[in-house]
């Protein structure tokens, strides 16, 4: 009879931890952005909630790609400064070269990807650890977009891509929230469909489980490796341009510190740094998190050191609920 009670209270914890696994940071939303309202009304404005959103669309759409480099057991610290490199490069050309809005984003885009498949190259030909070899590129990166803009941010104003995150007129309410959040969103849609649905996306699954088990079972690791990577570029690139609509400038000093924010996010939504785990549904939620943090703090008054120190103190809790929770399942 004890034993049989001892296996029920087993299983049930079981259940729970699969469920606060899975649903914890909705959790972790709701009662943050709870603790703030409470603070200060002016949280749940109309106001307060789109600039969240146009905030979160930055940091969840680099948030995709972090993802993905995440469950393959990697880590990417040069986002931000790609960020930045993609938001001067698109409105260099324009301002400078003279390309349309569609060609400078493209050019963006390629411009992100590249410097994501530098990464890549470097990691799993030459075997250089991650952390190393992004930490590098965060200052490589960082360096050309300083050097590409003179070190002064570039104003582009007056097209479809400022109109991305721009906030919307009133006869547009009907949109709920800018372009630019609906284009995340599809595209969270189908970064989640290519994990799940895939061969690819349950390599890049093997891989951060277990690397070794994964090249024994014939995955091709170097190959999955250098596709995240690039694969991370290419949406922080995109989150470039999304800076860039948000700001309706290229700033080779915007994002800083931005790869912070970006790699909680993820590990707020349930992706271990192990390697292994990791959701596009839980990545969003960790942004929404993040910017909400940010985002009363600022209506609450805190001075910027303050922010700095619960944004720190939650990405240092969520990566200790990450190890509390592997010690568990093992």
């Amino acid at each position: 009879m004890i034993d049989q009670v001892s296996l029920s209270n087993k299983s049930l914890l079981r259940m729970a931890t699969r469920h606060l696994n899975k649903f914890g940071s909705v959790l972790a939303l709701a009662l943050v952005f709870a603790f703030f309202a409470t603070l200060n009304a002016k949280m749940a404005s109309l106001a307060a909630l789109e600039t969240m959103v146009q905030q979160t669309v930055i940091v969840g759409m680099a948030a995709l790609g972090m993802t993905l480099v995440i469950i393959s057991a990697g880590i990417d610290l040069s986002v931000g400064s790609i960020i930045a490199f993609a938001s001067v490069a698109v409105a260099s050309l324009i301002d400078s070269v003279g390309l349309s809005p569609g060609q400078a984003a493209i050019g963006a885009l390629l411009a992100g990807t590249a410097c994501g498949l530098v990464n890549g190259l470097l990691i799993a030909r030459l075997r250089i650890v991650p952390f190393i070899v992004t930490l590098g590129m965060l200052l490589v990166v960082r360096g050309l977009a300083k050097g590409l803009a003179n070190s002064m941010p570039i104003n582009v104003g007056g097209t479809w891509l400022s109109d991305l995150l721009a906030t919307l007129p009133a006869d547009q309410k009907w949109q709920l929230v800018p372009p630019g959040a609906w284009l995340m969103l599809l595209i969270a849609l189908l970064v989640g469909g290519f994990l799940r649905y895939t061969q690819l996306g349950r390599h890049v699954f093997a891989v951060g489980s277990n690397e070794q088990t994964a090249r024994l079972c014939g995955v091709a690791v170097e190959r999955v490796k250098i596709f995240v990577y690039a694969a991370s570029g290419f949406f922080a690139g995109f989150a470039g341009l999304m800076l860039m609509s948000y700001q309706e400038q290229g700033d080779p000093t915007g994002a800083l510190g931005l790869e912070l924010d970006v790699i909680a996010a993820v590990v707020i939504g349930g992706g271990s740094l192990s390697g292994g785990e990791g959701s596009i549904f839980g990545s969003l939620i960790g942004a929404m998190i993040m910017t909400v943090i940010r985002t009363g703090c600022q209506l609450n008054g805190w001075p910027t050191w303050v922010t700095q120190v619960v944004t720190g103190a939650v990405i240092v809790i969520a990566v200790a609920v990450d190890r509390f929770r592997h010690r568990q399942q093992a």
